[in-house]
């Protein structure tokens, strides 16, 4: 399998990661899409929401709360957004399953993240 976030994950490819557990890594988006966006990565291989188990529940939950703690570490807990974009028509660029962090913005009008 020749997987981007893998090999991230497993440090052979660089990232400008803001966080590092044994079960997910999190770093900057290289096209970011607001001041900040961050994209938090299960370390485990799963290609998309769609191949999600209940089995994954508490994954998925933990991916959630860990976008709370970095949104509050970066100063936009006030304001922003998490997505999951799902298959090619959904959005989706990277197949592994990662959930995106966006904020920053100063301004209502800012955040026009509308796809992500």
């Amino acid at each position: 399998m020749d997987c981007i976030f893998c090999s991230i994950a497993q440090k052979k490819i660089p990232a400008q990661v803001v966080f590092e557990d044994e079960r997910f890594v999190a770093f900057k988006d290289i096209n970011p899409k607001a001041p900040i966006h961050i994209l938090i990565v299960p370390k485990t291989h799963i290609t998309s929401v769609n191949d999600l188990t209940s089995a994954h529940q508490a994954l998925v939950g933990d991916m959630i709360l860990l976008a709370q703690k970095l949104a509050a570490e970066l100063h936009t807990s006030e304001g922003y957004k998490l997505c999951f974009n799902v298959g090619r028509k959904g959005g989706q660029i990277i197949d592994h399953l990662h959930l995106h962090l966006l904020g920053g913005w100063h301004h209502t009008g800012e955040s026009s993240a509308s796809h992500v």
